[in-house]
């Protein structure tokens, strides 16, 4: 890398003697839904043998640009070769891959009420005479698939609705990795994965790569595209804005939304010596054992651990979404008995929960902003049954102003039609409309840009300044680190670690998060 930039990425040849040839590239495109441009004369190329990412806010046009690429919607104009190859604009998705292209997108395509081994050989099954499908011999060969890409923890008989979201992330990974292309396109491919997923995924990546395959992805993590990428491709507003051989941070933010970042992370106020806005004491569920701990107003408290190690299930259980078999828990000193998320959301209570999937989870996608910011407040802005439209307005006014969410017409508009950034922005806007005084914040940042991670770090450490008790986690290690006033690091469902923080290093929680299992004091 020597730090060159280009207006045209250059192409390498993938035969010395047939001239420069790029593994993929698109020229000119264009494309609109309705009123909104999402590209606009834009273009991209990537050469064989190297791990090109294509960095953005949300909403730059970069899914699109992918979602062109390998035939999945149509530009309204330009071109696209695929090695040399020119792709007309009719060809779908089967033509690309039958050129060697292979695509995961952000919206994971695996059907949930088929198994692993289904979902894996779907389109090649084994077959026996006549071309039946040999049913018996789907679970061995799809665990043969897994052991041979190094997910044999995955069991290919289950069910994969009822797997994690990092583990269905992973099936849709080996699904692609085992048509050994020659073009791979990963569209935030890590945004749900751990960080020992990561290091499994890029080491695939890595090794495509050095088999001439070219691997184009996109991350909202910079430190992963700062290990991966041999070439950066930013765009901005639905076109290329510049290709580069090596780019800062910082400087890939200005580049994606032409604003200059102060720093990182933002200063976090200390903790003022107040009561505890939660306790917990020996709360123990199905993955939960003997839970105890105590989160103060304005104080940021850090969930660490390594994946899987029953975060997702405190989170679930503190907010009523997961039945406790024991323990206890104290709202602002009181007593609070939390059977369903109701009890947590009602008056007295106010403890309030953002989940890591949005799209699933929280968000309901073909509604309006308006209709999604208010969900949690109804009650609030209406009377004898019916809404305060004045209210509603005021309401809602105030929280897009706040957040600086990016959408016209809330009250019409449907959020699924936001970027994934601003997406976010309306699932933590609901959530402070009830006005709470705990904030379950879990995985927060996950698939979101640069510049939206910021604008939420300061939302945090506002929130906490102003007195919000809040509960932190997040699937980078980072985060946690630098966000934190303490950090309680997680084992096999139990508290085997507290960090004072600020931690500052992250390594410091992943050594935590290794050591043998000792009693918490």
């Amino acid at each position: 890398m020597d730090g060159t930039s280009s207006t045209a990425p250059p192409a390498a040849p993938a035969d010395p003697g047939a001239g420069p040839v790029d593994a993929v590239a698109a020229t000119g495109v264009d494309r609109a839904f309705g009123g909104v441009q999402a590209l606009r004369d834009a273009s991209f190329a990537a050469r064989p043998g190297e791990i090109h990412a294509l960095a953005g806010e949300n909403g730059a046009g970069k899914s699109t640009m992918i979602k062109v690429l390998c035939g999945l919607i149509r530009a309204d104009r330009g071109t696209v070769e695929i090695l040399g190859e020119p792709v007309g604009r009719l060809a779908g998705p089967a033509a690309r891959q039958a050129l060697g292209m292979a695509t995961t997108f952000q919206e994971l395509s695996l059907m949930p009420d088929l198994s692993v081994a289904e979902n894996l050989l779907l389109q090649h099954p084994p077959r026996g005479r006549f071309g039946l499908v040999r049913r018996r011999q789907l679970v061995p060969t799809a665990h043969l698939l897994l052991e041979r890409l190094g997910a044999e923890h995955i069991d290919p008989a289950a069910t994969t609705g009822d797997l994690t979201v990092a583990q269905r992330q992973v099936v849709e990974l080996v699904r692609v990795l085992a048509t050994e292309p020659r073009v791979l396109i990963l569209d935030e491919p890590t945004a749900a994965l751990a960080e020992q997923q990561v290091a499994w995924l890029a080491g695939h990546m890595r090794r495509l790569r050095d088999a001439g395959c070219c691997v184009v992805f996109t991350s909202h993590r910079w430190r992963e595209i700062e290990a991966l990428a041999d070439r950066v491709t930013v765009f901005r507003n639905g076109t290329r804005v510049d290709t580069r051989d090596r780019l800062s941070e910082a400087e890939a933010v200005r580049l994606m939304s032409g604003r200059i970042l102060a720093g990182s992370y933002p200063t976090i106020a200390p903790v003022e010596q107040t009561d505890a806005a939660l306790r917990v004491d020996g709360l123990s569920g199905p993955t939960l054992r003997d839970v105890s701990f105590e989160l103060r107003r304005g104080e940021i408290l850090g969930i660490g651990g390594l994946a899987g190690q029953g975060q997702r299930d405190l989170f679930l259980t503190l907010f009523g979404a997961r039945r406790a078999r024991a323990g206890s828990i104290e709202v602002a000193g009181r007593p609070a008995r939390i059977r369903r998320p109701a009890d947590a959301i009602r008056a007295g209570i106010g403890i309030a929960y953002v989940p890591e999937d949005r799209k699933a989870e929280g968000l309901l996608l073909p509604m309006s902003v308006r209709d999604n910011l208010t969900l949690a407040t109804l009650e609030r802005i209406s009377t004898a049954g019916f809404v305060r439209r004045r209210a509603e307005r005021e309401a809602v006014a105030a929280m897009v102003a706040q957040l600086s969410i990016r959408a016209d017409r809330p009250a019409t508009r449907p959020v699924g039609t936001l970027s994934g950034g601003n997406q976010q922005k309306v699932l933590m806007g609901r959530w402070l409309l009830t006005e709470a005084d705990v904030l379950l914040l879990y995985d927060v940042t996950r698939g979101v840009d640069a510049a939206t991670k910021h604008d939420l770090y300061a939302l945090v450490a506002r929130l906490a300044a102003a007195g919000k008790a809040v509960l932190l986690y997040s699937s980078e290690t980072e985060e946690i680190a630098h966000l934190c006033h303490r950090v309680l690091v997680l084992r096999e469902g139990r508290i085997t670690a507290e960090l004072p923080g600020p931690v500052g290093d992250a390594e410091r929680i992943v050594a935590a998060a290794m050591k043998e299992l000792v009693p918490h004091a």
